[in-house]
């Protein structure tokens, strides 16, 4: 009886151990799952991006660095999209452009600086106005009346240009007070009261309280494209791809739509 007891002690024994080499041998239902590719990536991440996308980049930065813990998303660089197509052609060392049009992406890529761009995203203009609208601006006939100050991007930047072919379309001829290099500008000079109206994109003016905006009549055919790529000469490529598609992906789109950009 002893010897069966003790026979019997040692095959369970055997028994848990070929258990235990089972698990450890990585047994599907047992095992930690396998790391994520994602899990890879680290390092630091550099993005030129126009002006208007602050508030949509800065939120995505954030949610791209909690998906990749080990990537730091530097501080983005906002400009208007020739001054930052200018300053990537001369040398600038991003990971990531994204533009507010694909004449100044071409800019970049004429340059053989990258490859294919991605639309992500579109924009429309709206007028806006000081709180309360003291020039009592209505449209875009309003804008040529020159006892009405308004400011307006400067023409190589893609707010200036779609402003300049709004304004056409309506046969409007408008002497602005100032032209500036990006729409944040813009937006700045209106909010200050220091114009009486301005030119900006419909997703600049979402949450403010220190501006009215106006809708003008033909605004749905002007509609500017945004194009994404990642750089050829990135610091951090593996990275700038990620970063890339997570743009174009279900996240980033999900929040560009709520934060008011058309789809691409």
């Amino acid at each position: 009886m002893r010897r069966a007891a003790g026979l019997a002690a040692l095959a369970l024994v055997a028994l848990l151990a070929t258990g235990c080499a089972t698990t450890s041998a990585g047994s599907p239902a047992t095992s930690s799952p396998p790391a994520s590719p994602a899990d890879t990536l680290s390092g630091d991440l550099t993005v030129y991006a126009a002006a208007s996308l602050k508030t949509a980049f800065d939120e995505l930065a954030s949610a791209f660095e909690a998906q990749h813990p080990h990537v730091r998303v530097l501080p983005v660089v906002y400009d208007g999209s020739s001054t930052l197509a200018t300053q990537l052609v001369e040398g600038a060392p991003a990971d990531v452009y994204a533009s507010a049009d694909e004449a100044n992406m071409a800019t970049v890529t004429d340059a053989g600086l990258a490859g294919d761009p991605k639309l992500f995203a579109t924009n429309t203009l709206v007028i806006v106005t000081p709180d309360g609208n003291p020039a009592g601006v209505a449209g875009l006939a309003d804008l040529a009346d020159e006892a009405v100050s308004v400011v307006v991007c400067a023409p190589e930047v893609p707010c200036g240009a779609a402003s300049r072919t709004l304004l056409s379309n309506a046969g409007v001829t408008v002497k602005p007070a100032s032209s500036e290099q990006n729409v944040t500008a813009v937006l700045s000079k209106v909010a200050a009261g220091e114009a009486d109206a301005g030119l900006v994109y419909a997703t600049d003016v979402r949450g403010r309280s220190d501006i009215e905006a106006i809708v003008p009549e033909g605004a749905d055919r002007v509609v500017n494209r945004y194009p994404i790529v990642a750089m050829k000469d990135a610091p951090n490529p593996a990275v700038a791809a990620a970063f890339t598609a997570f743009v174009v992906g279900p996240h980033g789109q999900a929040a560009l739509r709520e934060l008011g950009f058309g789809a691409p």
